[in-house]
């Protein structure tokens, strides 16, 4: 599938969510009706109730983890979020980086973009900025970030090499992200690959957590650490002619840091 096609369903998807969200319906990536089609997917990720600074009206239930936890970001900190959605991860960082700190959500969709920014307006916050762009070529300055973050999204950008060359490109030296993604153990079956539906749906488009993790290094990063890896359950069709010998194969929510 060409790289536009695949943005531009993403971008369908995810606008439909946003404005069910906006009209106040009930939203999920990866539920019967939703982005999936008739598929039951639990791509959420950890519980956030309870976490300092999250926000309801933000969670939109299209995580796979809880990347701020491990982030490591401090009071005064510039923080990126990628795919920032509704802009829930962006207020928990907020809620960590303070008055003298700032946080800058970037999203594909202009529908998700204005569902943040209403939250944002009503939480009156004068240092969370909502920006559209492209992951693969970010509207944003050369090492302005101390910190990038992103919750499963990165399996939605066609060329992850672009992306993490990006984050790399937009982080200050000495800069790390965190970043909860969807990977596989093993190759998904060529059929799964090429379904729009499941693309949409942040399972198409995850790649071998082999593959993954080198996309990561080839970018310049190091001190590359695994936080939290956690299989996610598939309808098991999903994963007959799976292309692996082992045991553990299947779909995986993951949690990832490392350094520039």
């Amino acid at each position: 599938m060409k790289a536009e096609t695949l943005k531009m369903a993403v971008k369908e998807k995810y606008s439909l969510i946003a404005n069910q969200s906006l009209l106040n319906q009930e939203t999920s990536c990866c539920g019967s009706g939703s982005c999936c089609g008739e598929l039951e997917i639990n791509m959420i990720g950890d519980e956030y109730e309870g976490v300092e600074g999250h926000v309801a009206a933000a969670d939109l239930g299209l995580g796979c983890g809880l990347p701020t936890q491990y982030a490591g970001i401090n009071a005064g900190d510039s923080v990126l979020d990628l795919g920032s959605g509704a802009g829930n991860d962006c207020f928990i960082a907020r809620s960590i980086v303070g008055e003298n700190g700032s946080v800058t959500g970037l999203d594909f969709t202009e529908a998700m973009i204005a569902k943040a920014q209403e939250n944002n307006k009503k939480l009156g916050f004068s240092n969370v900025y909502f920006v559209q762009g492209d992951i693969e070529d970010m509207p944003l300055p050369d090492n302005s970030f101390d910190v990038v973050v992103s919750n499963c999204v990165l399996n939605l950008v066609p060329d992850k090499a672009k992306a993490f060359a990006e984050m790399w490109r937009v982080m200050k030296p000495g800069g790390h992200f965190c970043v909860s993604d969807v990977v596989t153990i093993g190759s998904l079956p060529e059929a799964v690959q090429k379904d729009m539906e499941l693309y949409a749906g942040c399972v198409s488009g995850a790649v071998s957590r082999v593959d993954y993790l080198k996309t990561i290094s080839d970018a310049g990063f190091s001190n590359t650490t695994i936080h939290k890896m956690k299989r996610i359950e598939v309808p098991l069709h999903l994963l007959n002619g799976m292309d692996s010998d082992d045991p553990e194969k299947g779909i995986f929510s993951i949690t990832v840091s490392a350094y520039k």
